[in-house]
């Protein structure tokens, strides 16, 4: 199917765009837990999110008057295969934290005019990095078992508890967080979803180190902190339903569903044979491993092709819903598996953490298959996602316990 005019146009006049202001310096690289860090990228990386800012690609979609550039999905679809084509990537979802991926949509749907006039531009320009207080020590997967108070004071809320595995909240400048307002209401009744500055004294954080090394979790202390009523997002005591669209959002940015990233994997059959060897005929050596590889390669191609296939039926414009469950879940096996076949192709060298004889490559990918462990945890569990698709897609019986 031939591509319409329209889309020509943008093709040609975003890879021109591109040409002229996508930084040479930065061909291949990425930004984030499996790419390098913001301050080793320097001045050239600073400069190119101030241009995606301007030109508005830092959150393409979004209106233009609140940072973004109005762009269609399709058109995201041709600027990614643009970027891809030059190397480039878009580093300011991941400067911006939870920004443009949770935050950002869910205040475009739940918050008033000066709200969203107020946070989405300093999010669509990375300026502003938020993170999200949600789970507690006691209220993960039943996170409508949290016990972090928000007391009403005039004009404010004044904030007491703990938040765990809060991404980034040492380096966060805002804070979107679920509290407690009615604590005789039940328990999904009573919840309201604030925002706050993180630089304030009534906020703590603590980081929390993984197995994988470097990790951008954080234990976070709210101690008589404070969040303006004119910062409450959505209805008092209807937090519940904020949240569970703010979750929908997060989900969907974790079916693999990404833009381009810029540096680009060595295929995993190659490396199979660089590792492992090949016979005569070229095919690896291992029979078993070549069937499980095989597997693997089309289980990928499966969920990429039902990515596809859900924008298309949409027309192009992307839906979150509960569909996202189905792909989150996709992706989780899809790269899990990943990573258990590369620790295997590369054997003993798979298994360094440090010293000249690990390559970078051997000594990133044993960090990713440890931190990958986590993919079935965060953003809701594995089975939580199970659940949600067997009473919202297949239309089975509510078994868990309501409140």
């Amino acid at each position: 199917m031939s591509e319409s005019s329209e889309l020509s146009d943008f093709r040609e006049s975003a890879s021109a765009w591109l040409s002229e202001n996508f930084p040479a310096s930065l061909a291949g690289k990425s930004v984030g837990m499996e790419g390098e860090s913001v301050a080793a990228l320097g001045d050239d990386l600073t400069a190119w999110r101030q241009r995606l800012a301007e030109q508005g690609w830092g959150a393409p979609t979004w209106p233009r008057e609140y940072g973004g550039a109005g762009l269609s999905h399709p058109q995201v679809k041709v600027l990614n295969q643009e970027m891809e084509k030059v190397g480039a990537f878009n580093p300011i979802p991941m400067m911006a934290g939870m920004g443009v991926t949770m935050v950002g949509p869910t205040v475009l749907e739940y918050g008033t005019e000066d709200q969203k006039l107020k946070h989405l531009p300093g999010i669509a320009s990375g300026e502003i990095r938020w993170c999200l207080g949600l789970s507690e020590p006691n209220a993960g997967s039943d996170l409508a078992s949290l016990s972090t108070k928000a007391e009403d004071n005039g004009d404010q809320f004044v904030l007491n508890g703990q938040k765990v595995w809060t991404s980034g909240a040492d380096i966060s400048q805002w804070c979107g967080a679920l509290v407690r307002t009615d604590s005789k209401a039940k328990k999904r009744d009573g919840i309201s979803f604030v925002m706050l500055p993180m630089d304030q004294s009534g906020v703590e954080t603590r980081p929390i180190k993984l197995i994988a090394g470097a990790s951008p979790f954080c234990e976070t202390y709210f101690n008589n902190a404070i969040a303006e009523k004119s910062d409450l997002l959505g209805k008092l005591n209807d937090g519940w339903s904020v949240v569970k669209r703010l979750l929908q959002h997060e989900r969907q940015s974790q079916t693999g569903a990404r833009g381009p990233s810029g540096a680009k994997p060595v295929p995993l059959q190659e490396m199979a044979k660089k590792y492992v060897g090949t016979n005569a005929d070229g095919t690896l050596a291992d029979v078993d491993l070549r069937v499980r590889l095989a597997s693997h390669l089309m289980d990928s191609k499966a969920h990429g092709l039902t990515i596809g296939r859900i924008t298309a039926e949409a027309r192009g414009n992307v839906e979150v819903s509960a569909a996202a469950s189905i792909l989150k879940n996709s992706a989780t096996h899809v790269a899990q598996t990943k990573s258990e076949l590369t620790m295997e192709i590369m054997g003993a060298q798979g298994l360094g953490w440090e010293g000249a004889e690990f390559s970078s490559e051997e000594l990133g990918s044993v960090r990713e298959w440890l931190f990958g462990k986590a993919m079935s945890i965060y953003g809701g569990s594995f089975e939580v996602q199970n659940n949600i698709i067997s009473k919202n897609i297949l239309g089975l019986p509510e078994t868990t316990q309501k409140g």
